[in-house]
């Protein structure tokens, strides 16, 4: 049966860049040759979620419990994510690429926080893939800042009124490499009805062949939403269950 292109429509994926480390002591190298190799995944990532039409990316890049690793590899992280800034930056503008940093960077060196602002305003008006690294980044801070911006705004706060100040949108797809399956903090709000790809794949040795595999994976699966039918997004989803508890409230007037 042919596929519905509503449904085959796939918007925001985000990925947890899992297994590094695990990576390079495999082959007894130092943890940190694994983030050095992994990050040079990232290019050809991005490169093919722009080429299948994906109109956001977000990447967990670094989580606010990754303080707790060796002081050499939270420093190894830091130091890729400004050579990633440096190296990627005429290639993202090319390519009209929107990035955007995702979590608490006020921690980070004073040249990376201002290589990010820059590339962040040279990129703002672009209307390519939506890149977003999450960078010190914890799902359940972000709930509560939320929040606490809601009720600062003296607003009621509402499941809709919690999405509309999100950063991020909803995630249709959540990756994660490496083996392991849960997902750690990451975007906890916005995967509430993702669909979950965990691949056995180390990070260092994802390609974008992979990608596109678990892309055309999540096309051939039936999202339902709470329906007993597919349907395309939460929001028709929950349309049809208004109306029935409108059915059902009239109901029990009678």
């Amino acid at each position: 049966m042919p596929r519905d292109p509503d449904f085959s429509n796939l918007s925001h994926v985000a990925v947890i860049m899992d297994g590094n480390g695990r990576w390079a002591q495999q082959r007894s190298h130092l943890r940190v040759w694994g983030h050095i190799r992994g990050a040079q995944v990232v290019s050809g990532i991005v490169q093919e979620a722009s080429d299948l039409g994906i109109s956001e990316l977000t990447l967990y890049a670094f989580s606010t419990e990754n303080w707790a690793r060796p002081i050499n590899e939270v420093r190894t992280l830091f130091r890729l994510l400004e050579k990633f800034l440096l190296r990627e930056r005429k290639r993202l503008i090319d390519n009209k690429v929107l990035f955007r940093v995702v979590g608490d960077i006020s921690v980070l060196p004073v040249e990376t926080i201002e290589l990010i602002n820059e590339l962040e305003n040279s990129t703002k008006n672009n209307r390519g893939l939506k890149l977003n690294f999450a960078f010190n980044y914890g799902g359940r801070k972000e709930i509560v800042e939320t929040v606490n911006k809601i009720i600062a705004k003296n607003e009621k706060v509402t499941h809709e009124s919690i999405r509309d100040n999100l950063d991020l949108s909803e995630v249709d797809l959540l990756i994660r490499t490496g083996g392991e399956k849960r997902i750690s903090n990451f975007l906890l709000w916005q995967t509430a009805y993702s669909e979950l790809y965990f691949s056995s794949t180390m990070w260092p040795d994802f390609t974008p062949e992979e990608f596109k595999v678990i892309i055309e994976e999540y096309r051939n699966r039936e999202r339902r939403f709470g329906n007993i039918s597919r349907t395309s997004c939460l929001e028709k989803s929950n349309l049809v269950a208004i109306k029935n508890k409108e059915i059902i409230a009239s109901l029990r007037g009678n």
